[in-house]
């Protein structure tokens, strides 16, 4: 896999000392790649999953509110868009948008048939559905109270395992392969342990779906599983790929508030239990979002973070309090058992006292910028779920809306890809120029101390000027370590996730430095208000060798093509 590549560059490892071929390959196993998988391999095509732990072990796992969907009575796809493009604060792209909402309910169907059991109504018929924030109604499909995400993880899995799928757990992608004309010819992926493959090895396919989820580990505290340290982001960034809107990233206003020393995954309190009644209260029980929008607690989630945020700040504490003590017992134990339970793990019972809680990074509305098909500026690379930018979040996420895009545009994809002859790409070749710096693992958490301290939930220019150098110098470090100044990185999981957040870091700080506007979940104190007239329009970063990181707004809200034969989105 020597010679000619295109115009991205690549980790620091060992070459790959294995290949298995494929029509497609998935990275990612959570409701977006293993929907993708599964129609892929019922197209005909040989497809092979890769995912970085277990099957079960990706960020859907965790998802306690639910799933979103008109599919109550007297609710539509058109009030279902509705409260997406408030939600989105004027950078959704509305055919996006569109095509979630309307697709979205057949999806679900889908998901039902293939197994996933959602709760019942309280007459044990039809889907019960609960209300989440920013929702004008109650569509929220949730299954075992608070473990939807279990639940739908669980039925992909089994559907995968009955159907034979060939995948490879424990493995970290590393970089996209491509042929002498650019085009994708599959990736390479370091297999942890020992197993069928081990090392670095190579899967060769025209199609690669990323499906990766998210980034969250690039902050000291998020709501993401260890494994979200944004690889998916990187490889694309790497293989030339535009991304987009990585700025907007959201805060989930209520995370379980375990110290300012906390690090690493919190547990989240969802939506769901306010949505139910639960009331966020100050340190003197004064209910302070009643009053700051029509919606009080239910208010979108950026607006609710703000909310926190701006009392704690004025009364001088780190948190605030979800009080949920009215639901009882019974409640609690039926409606959010697996909630329940991680509070009590860490000293609190809801049911007799108030939970503190504070926002914490929790999903990145931006990402790997796709068309209507999944289609990314690279020619054979697909993204899908939290590590696309569809456009459907638009400046921040609609809740429970995730998982429905996860399934829709994963739908998407296969059928792209079922719907035309798969190209077949000339000899896979890495990038054959100098690869990039490895940072040592430790530097992961200097990485997270510097986005947590400068590009959090409140943002202004001198302090992400200050997040930005200090990335800059840790970048600058492992150039000089890699030329043989001082002791280099050796390649190994660790090192590879830190370059990863290192890069994905820099993309989203440049971003955020760029747009100088409050909009949906980006904060900028500096400039508190929100700028149509300049910033109506997104963010696209690229990386360019060796190391540079370049930033443009597009000339409008709309997305531009991601392929010269194609329309921009409308």
């Amino acid at each position: 896999m020597t010679g000619a590549a295109g115009p991205g560059i690549r980790l620091d490892a060992p070459a790959p000392g294995w290949a298995i071929d494929a029509d497609v390959v998935v990275v990612g196993s959570g409701v977006a790649g293993l929907t993708a998988a599964l129609r892929c391999a019922a197209a005909g095509h040989r497809t092979v999953v890769v995912t970085k732990a277990r099957l079960d072990d990706g960020s859907t796992r965790w998802a306690q509110g639910g799933i979103a969907a008109a599919i109550g009575e007297g609710d539509t796809p058109e009030q279902h868009l509705d409260d997406t493009l408030v939600a989105g604060a004027g950078l959704c792209d509305e055919e996006a948008v569109r095509t979630l909402v309307t697709e979205g309910p057949g999806a679900v169907r889908r998901l039902i048939a293939a197994g996933a059991r959602f709760d019942a109504g309280e007459d044990g018929e039809g889907i019960a559905l609960a209300r989440e924030g920013g929702h004008h109604r109650r569509r929220i499909a949730h299954a075992g109270g608070d473990a939807t995400g279990a639940e739908i993880s669980r039925a992909l899995v089994e559907a995968v395992r009955s159907q034979g799928l060939r995948t490879i757990e424990n493995a970290l992608v590393l970089d996209l392969l491509t042929d002498a004309e650019g085009r994708t010819a599959g990736v390479t992926l370091h297999v942890m342990g020992e197993g069928q493959h081990d090392g670095v090895g190579a899967v060769h396919a025209p199609a690669v779906v990323l499906a990766t989820g998210g980034m969250g580990q690039v902050f000291s505290a998020t709501t993401n599983p260890s494994v979200s340290t944004g690889d998916g982001v990187a490889l694309a960034l790497r293989a030339g790929a535009e991304v987009s809107d990585l700025e907007f990233v959201q805060f989930h206003p209520t995370v379980l508030y375990l110290g300012p020393e906390a690090e690493g995954q919190q547990p989240l309190i969802s939506e769901a239990v306010r949505g139910e009644g639960a009331h966020l209260v100050d340190r003197d029980g004064e209910r302070f979002m009643v009053g700051q929008h029509e919606l009080a607690e239910l208010a979108p989630r950026d607006i609710v973070a703000k909310g926190i945020m701006r009392r704690a700040q004025e009364q001088g504490t780190e948190h605030v309090y979800l009080d949920a003590r009215h639901f009882g017992a019974e409640m609690w134990e039926r409606r959010f058992p697996t909630i329940l339970a991680a509070c009590r793990s860490h000293g609190i019972d809801p049911v007799t006292e108030p939970i503190p809680v504070a926002p914490a990074a929790h999903y990145a509305s931006g990402g790997v910028r796709t068309d209507l098909r999944g289609r990314t500026t690279v020619p054979g690379l697909y993204a899908c779920g939290e590590v696309a930018c569809t456009g459907v979040h638009g400046a921040n996420r609609l809740a429970s809306n995730s998982l429905l895009e996860g399934l829709v545009f994963a739908e998407r994809i296969a059928d792209d890809i079922g719907t035309r002859p798969l190209p077949r790409p000339g000899e896979p070749r890495l990038p054959d120029g100098p690869p990039v710096p490895l940072l040592p693992p430790e530097a992961r958490f200097e990485v997270q101390r510097l986005m947590t301290a400068g590009v959090g939930v409140l943002r202004s220019a001198a302090s992400m000027a200050e997040s930005f150098k200090g990335l800059v110098r840790l970048a600058s470090r492992a150039s000089a370590e890699s030329s043989g100044e001082d002791k280099a990185a050796e390649p190994g999981v660790e090192a590879w996730e830190a370059t990863n957040l290192l890069l994905v870091a820099r993309a989203l700080a440049a971003g955020a430095r760029a747009r100088e506007e409050t909009r949906g979940c980006h904060w900028r104190e500096d400039h508190p208000e929100r700028n149509d007239e300049v910033w109506r329009r997104h963010s696209v970063v690229t990386f360019r060798p060796p190391h540079t990181v370049e930033f443009r707004a597009t000339d409008s809200a709309d997305f531009p093509a991601t392929h010269p034969e194609t329309e921009p989105n409308p």
